[in-house]
């Protein structure tokens, strides 16, 4: 049997981003990808719509086919912007390379 879950409406993810960004505690330690083992997840990590390459702001992550920086995502949830204004300030991200991205984020804070 099957459960399906239910996709979140705009408003519930806007909600969950504002929960997470006003918990100071998910901010503190910087956000690794692990299995439950302790083996970081490859998989997960390529499904990521992010990538990196030295020739690109040296090397830090950015969102796939931008020169946005991951960290921009996570410094104006941080700073209180929600994730249409995020959208606004970097068109070339979409919104859901942005929630794939903060979802990932949320599921290994957690673990």
């Amino acid at each position: 049997m099957n459960k399906q879950r239910k996709k979140p409406t705009e408003d519930e993810i806007d909600e969950i981003v504002t929960a997470e960004a006003n918990n100071v505690s998910a901010w503190e330690k910087p956000v690794t990808f692990r299995t439950p083992n302790g083996i970081a997840d490859s998989d997960l990590i390529a499904r990521l719509p992010i990538t990196n390459d030295p020739e690109i702001l040296s090397g830090e992550n950015v969102f796939r086919g931008t020169r946005v920086p991951v960290t921009a995502l996570l410094d104006n949830i941080e700073a209180g912007l929600t994730l249409e204004e995020f959208i606004d300030n970097f068109p070339s991200v979409t919104r859901e390379q942005a929630i794939q991205v903060l979802e990932s984020t949320r599921k290994t804070s957690h673990r």
